[in-house]
């Protein structure tokens, strides 16, 4: 199997961790703040004005994971012969339209 992964563990360097962690902590500042809107009664147009910005903020994360994926473990296993993780990415691809 692919040095970069397997099914139950993926190794990402310090940096990726680094940059995930960050906009993983900026995401969850974001979600406390729209905890704290609606505490205040804030107006439902700012709230949904929140919620989008932390709707995308998900999103692009998750395109940067998806990145690292398609150019890490992907390319290993194919190169390993292991071509069956394209099933893997056809249904991730479902999964997250």
């Amino acid at each position: 199997m692919a040095d970069c992964c397997n099914h139950k563990k993926k190794m990402r360097s310090s940096e990726e961790k680094k940059e995930i962690t960050s906009r993983l902590n900026r995401i969850a500042g974001q979600v406390q703040g729209i905890k704290k809107m609606i505490e205040e009664d804030r107006y439902c147009d700012e709230v949904l004005t929140q919620l989008a910005s932390v709707d995308k903020a998900v999103k692009s994360l998750s395109a940067l994971v998806l990145e690292a994926h398609m150019h890490t473990c992907v390319v290993e296993h194919i190169l390993a012969g292991e071509t069956q993780i394209v099933d893997e990415v056809v249904q991730l691809f479902k999964r997250y339209q």
